[in-house]
C-alpha cells in the first residue's frame, strides 16, 4: 500500500488538477508593468536622456531669436456692486441692492490685455521707433501678437512672454508693454472705492443692531433657565434616564428571578422535612444538606437498630431524640432561608418603584426642556445670520480701507528689474518644444524597450510573481545572500552576532510552522523538497527546514534523495560511504545507515551512497516504498532532496509516497518557460503539491534582516548542480545558529 492511502492529503493541500495556467489567465497585471519599470529605470532613463539630448540639439541648429518676459501680479478691483458681492442674497434683497456683478475670469483679463484697445498704442510707439530701422519686421497688430503669450501662471499672476527676432524691439516692447499694462489696472480701479466704502458703513449699522438683540436675547434664555446649551442638557438628561431604564429593567428580571425561586422553595417547604432537597436554593445550601445528611444518617441508624432492638431500649430512644433535635434545627434553617428571600423581595420591590419615579421625574423636566430647547436654537440662528451678515460687511470694508490707502497701480511688476533696461535672453525658437517632445518620445520609447526587454528576460522576479503565475499557496520567503550583505561574521559583537542568527533562522521556523498549518487534520510526516530547474537553491532550503524542524523538538531525517548529483552531505558536514543506494540495493538496514547531523541532536542524514547507473529504477521499485513507509513510522518528519523536476522523474515518483512537495523557485534565475513546464508535469503527474517557497528573494524588510545584513556571508543560496560548487562553511554556520 502506498504512503498516500495510509496518510490521506490534509484539506488544505492543492491539488494538482487545479494549478493556474499563467498564459490562459490574460489581462494587464499593472503590478508586474510597475515592478518591471522599476527594474529598469536606468534604461528608460538612457533613452529618455538621449532623445531629449538629440531634440535640444536639433533645436540649438536653428536661427536664435531673444525672448522676454515679466510676471504681474493682479487684483480685481470693484466699486459698490462688488461690495457686496460675498454678502448673503437675503441681506441684498432686504435692502434693495441690485445683485452683484461676478468677478471677470482670469481667461476675460488676458483677452483684454490682447485686445487691440490696450495694445494698439504700444505697437504705434513700437512702429514710430523701428519700422525705418527694420523694414523687413511686421509691427502690425497680428504680426505683434503672434508673438506675444499671456498665460496665469498662478493665482491673481500673469506670466507675460514676448519673442522677436531683434534683441531691442524686445526690450523696448516689454517695457512698454508693462507700462502699458499698470496704467491700464490703474484706470480700472477708478471706479469709486470711496463710494463703496460709503456703501458698506450704511449697511452695517442695521447688522451691529440685530447682533446687539440677539446677544442680549441668549443671555437673558441662559439666566433665566439656569444652562448653556439646551442641547447638551437634553443629551445628559436623556442618557441618565436611560441609565435608569436599564437599572430598573434588570432590577424587575431580578425580581422576577427572585420570585420564581421563592415560589420554588415554598413547595420544597410543602415536603417532609426529612426529604432530599430538590430545590436549587437548598440544595446549595451547605447548612442545610449538612443537616439533612445527618438526619438521614440517623434514620439510617435507627432502621438499623429496630431490627433488634424496640424504642424502649436506651440506643433507640437517644437516637429519636437526636433525629427530633435535627428536625427542629433543620424547621430553624427553613425558616432563616425564607426570610432572608422575602427580605430581597422587598428590597427590589422598593427599588424598582423608586426607579420608575426618578424616571418619571426625569421624562417630564425633558418634554419642558424642550421649549427651551427651540427658543434656544431659534435665537442662535438669528443671531448667526446677523453676525456672518455683519463680519462680510467688515471684511469688506477693511479691505476697501486698506486699497484706499494704495492710491498707486493695483498691479504690480513682480520682476522690479523691469523698470531698467534688461537684456532679453538669445533662445532657440524651438528649444523648448524639441525638449518636451524629445523628453516624451524618449519616455515612450524608454519604456517600450523596458517592457519588451524584461519580457525577453522571462524570469521572476518577486514572490508575488510566483504566487500569481501558480495559485500555490506561497509557504515562505527566503532572503537571498547579497541582500543580507557580505560582512565577516568574525567582526561582530556577540549580541549582534545572536540577533542575525535569529533573524534568519525564524524564516524557516516560519516555513516549517506554515507546513504544520497545512495539516491541520492529517500530521504531515514527509516530504519532498525539489525545483523546477537547476540553482533554485531547494538543497539550502532542505537543509534549514530540517534544522528548524529539529530545534523545535522534532526528530527529523533529511534524505539525499539526488542519486544523479548527491551534495548533501557535504553540506552538513559527513561522509557518503553508505547511503540510501546501499540500503535499497543490498537489503542494508537503514538504521546502521543513517548518521546524527553534527548540526542539531534532532537531526539525523541518510546520505546518498554511490550513483546508480539508474536512479529512476531504485526509487521508483517496490524496496523504494516499503523504506519510505519504514521512515515515515520511525521519525517525526522525513525531509526529501530530489533533483529538479523538469526533465527528471525522480521527484514525482517519490512525492507520491509522501504527504506532497514542496516547489523551491529561485528569483532572478527561474526562468517562466520552465516554472510553467514543472507546472505542467505535476499536473500530468497528478503529483500532490503543498505549496511553494520563493527563494533568494530582495524583497526582505529591514526590519527583519538590519542585523543579519552584517553576519550571513557564506551561507548556500543556491544548489549548484553540475558545477561541484560546495561550501562546507554552511555546516558551521548552521551549527551556530541552532545552538545559540
Amino acid at each position: 500500500m502506498l504512503k498516500t492511502e495510509k496518510y490521506p492529503r490534509p484539506l488544505s493541500q492543492v491539488n494538482a488538477a487545479q494549478l493556474s495556467n499563467p498564459e490562459e489567465e490574460g489581462g494587464l497585471n499593472l503590478g508586474q508593468v510597475g515592478a518591471s519599470l522599476r527594474r529598469r529605470a536606468l534604461l528608460i532613463a538612457g533613452v529618455t536622456g538621449v532623445m531629449a539630448t538629440a531634440a535640444v540639439l536639433k533645436a540649438e541648429s536653428d536661427p536664435p531669436v531673444y525672448q522676454g518676459e515679466f510676471e504681474i501680479l493682479t487684483k480685481p478691483v470693484t466699486g459698490e456692486s462688488q461690495a457686496i458681492s460675498n454678502v448673503p442674497q437675503t441681506l441684498s434683497s432686504e435692502q434693495g441692492i441690485a445683485t452683484p456683478e461676478r468677478l471677470q475670469p482670469v481667461e476675460t483679463t488676458i483677452k483684454v490685455l490682447q485686445s487691440p484697445v490696450v495694445l494698439d498704442p504700444v505697437i504705434k510707439k513700437l512702429q514710430d521707433k523701428y519700422q525705418k530701422k527694420y523694414p523687413k519686421l511686421d509691427f502690425r497688430y497680428d504680426s505683434v501678437v503672434a508673438g506675444l503669450t499671456i498665460a496665469s501662471k498662478q493665482q491673481n499672476i500673469l506670466e507675460v512672454e514676448f519673442v522677436s527676432p531683434k534683441e531691442d524691439v524686445a526690450k523696448d516692447f516689454l517695457k512698454l508693454l508693462a507700462d502699458s499694462y499698470l496704467e491700464y489696472s490703474l484706470a480700472e480701479r477708478q471706479s469709486d472705492v470711496k463710494q463703496a466704502i460709503d456703501f458698506v458703513e450704511v449697511q452695517k449699522k442695521p447688522l451691529e443692531q440685530r447682533v446687539q438683540l440677539w446677544q442680549e436675547r441668549l443671555r437673558t434664555l441662559r439666566q433665566v433657565n439656569n444652562l448653556v446649551d439646551p442641547t447638551l442638557k437634553a443629551q445628559e438628561i436623556s442618557t441618565h434616564i436611560a441609565t435608569l431604564t436599564q437599572e430598573r429593567l434588570e432590577n424587575r428580571v431580578q425580581l422576577e428571578q427572585m420570585t420564581v425561586k421563592y415560589q420554588g422553595l415554598q413547595s420544597e417547604f410543602a415536603k417532609q422535612p426529612s426529604a432530599a432537597a430538590s430545590n436549587s436554593v437548598l440544595s446549595d445550601n451547605p447548612r442545610y444538606q449538612k443537616l439533612l445528611d445527618q438526619i438521614l444518617d440517623v434514620n439510617a441508624q435507627i432502621g438499623k437498630r429496630s431490627s433488634v432492638y424496640t424504642d424502649e431500649e436506651e440506643g433507640m430512644k437517644r437516637l429519636n431524640e437526636q433525629k427530633a433535635f435535627m428536625l427542629s434545627m433543620l424547621e430553624h434553617e427553613r425558616a432563616r432561608v425564607n426570610r432572608d428571600f422575602q427580605s430581597r423581595i422587598n428590597d427590589l420591590q422598593a427599588r424598582d418603584k423608586y426607579l420608575g419615579e426618578k424616571v418619571n421625574s426625569l421624562n417630564g423636566y425633558l418634554r419642558g426642556l424642550a421649549t427651551v430647547s427651540r427658543e434656544y436654537d431659534n435665537i442662535q440662528r438669528e443671531l448667526k445670520i446677523a453676525t456672518d451678515g455683519l463680519n462680510q460687511f467688515l471684511t469688506k470694508e477693511q479691505s476697501l480701507r486698506i486699497e484706499e490707502a494704495q492710491k498707486q497701480q493695483p498691479w504690480k511688476l513682480l520682476d522690479p528689474k523691469l523698470t531698467k533696461v534688461t537684456e532679453p535672453q538669445a533662445v532657440s525658437s524651438g528649444a523648448k518644444r524639441n525638449l518636451a517632445l524629445g523628453g516624451a518620445l524618449g519616455l515612450l520609447l524608454g519604456v517600450g524597450a523596458a517592457l519588451v526587454v524584461d519580457k525577453l528576460s522571462n524570469v521572476f522576479y518577486s514572490s508575488k510573481e510566483i504566487k500569481e503565475a501558480s495559485l500555490l499557496p506561497l509557504l515562505g520567503v527566503v532572503p537571498f545572500k547579497k541582500e543580507l550583505g557580505a560582512s565577516d561574521l568574525q567582526e561582530l559583537d556577540g549580541a549582534l552576532q545572536q540577533a542575525a542568527r535569529v533573524s534568519f533562522f525564524e524564516v524557516f521556523r516560519s516555513l516549517y510552522t506554515n507546513i504544520l498549518l497545512l495539516g491541520s487534520d492529517t500530521p504531515i510526516r514527509s516530504l519532498v523538497i525539489s525545483s523546477p530547474g537547476q540553482e533554485d537553491g531547494k538543497s539550502t532550503v532542505a537543509i534549514h527546514l530540517a534544522l528548524a524542524a529539529a530545534a523545535m523538538g522534532q526528530r527529523v531525517l533529511l534524505v539525499d534523495a539526488n542519486l544523479r548529483y548527491p551534495t548533501l552531505h557535504k553540506r552538513v558536514g559527513l561522509m557518503n560511504i553508505q547511503g540510501l543506494t546501499d540500503v535499497i540495493s543490498q537489503d542494508l538496514d537503514w538504521s546502521n545507515v543513517i548518521e546524527r547531523s553534527p548540526l542539531e541532536d534532532n537531526l539525523f542524514v541518510l546520505a546518498a551512497g554511490p550513483i546508480p547507473p539508474d536512479s529512476v529504477r531504485l526509487l521508483a521499485s517496490q524496496k523504494m516504498q516499503d523504506l519510505m513507509n519504514e521512515l515515515q513510522a520511525s521519525f517525526d518528519l522525513v525531509i526529501y532532496d530530489t533533483p529538479p523536476m523538469v526533465g527528471f522523474a525522480d521527484a514525482n515518483l517519490l512525492a507520491a509516497n509522501t504527504n506532497g512537495a514542496i516547489l523551491v523557485a529561485g528569483l532572478g534565475k527561474l526562468k517562466r518557460t520552465v516554472f510553467q513546464q514543472a507546472l505542467e508535469e505535476i499536473q500530468v503527474s497528478g503529483t500532490p503539491i503543498l505549496g511553494v517557497v520563493a527563494n533568494k528573494s530582495k524583497e526582505a524588510t529591514p526590519a527583519a534582516y538590519s542585523h543579519y545584513q552584517k553576519y550571513y556571508k557564506q551561507s548556500v543560496s543556491s544548489d549548484s548542480v553540475g558545477e561541484g560548487e560546495q561550501r562546507n562553511s554552511v555546516s558551521a554556520s548552521s551549527t551556530r545558529i541552532n545552538r545559540r
